[in-house]
């Protein structure tokens, strides 16, 4: 499957735009854009989930961790697993997600 970028469907989740890039029977791709301040809370899903930063700086809490991340950085987080952001400076995170995540379709 291609996804033309200017075929990529945008969405929202927890106040975060975001554009769906692709979709597989296992995983998807998504470009998450964050904005400074638009904090994104505790939360969790099924999915496990794995991070590259392209730009921005956050704070990220993966259970019971937290780390700053910015661009270059990339992360995993399992499925069932309490997460959340503090976006310190705006930018973009490309998400990969599996299974897909059915509430961002």
């Amino acid at each position: 499957m291609i996804v033309k970028a200017e075929d990529a469907e945008t969405n929202e989740f927890q106040g975060v735009q975001f554009d769906v890039l692709a979709v597989g029977d296992e995983s998807m791709v998504t470009k998450m854009h964050f904005e400074e301040g638009n904090d994104v809370p505790p939360h969790t899903h099924e999915s496990e989930q794995s991070g590259y930063v392209m730009s921005g700086t956050y704070r990220i809490h993966i259970g019971g961790d937290e780390e700053t991340i910015e661009s270059g950085d990339s992360y995993s987080i399992p499925g069932g697993v309490e997460h959340s952001y503090e976006i310190i400076d705006s930018g973009e995170i490309i998400d990969v997600f599996s299974p897909p995540r059915e509430d961002f379709l």
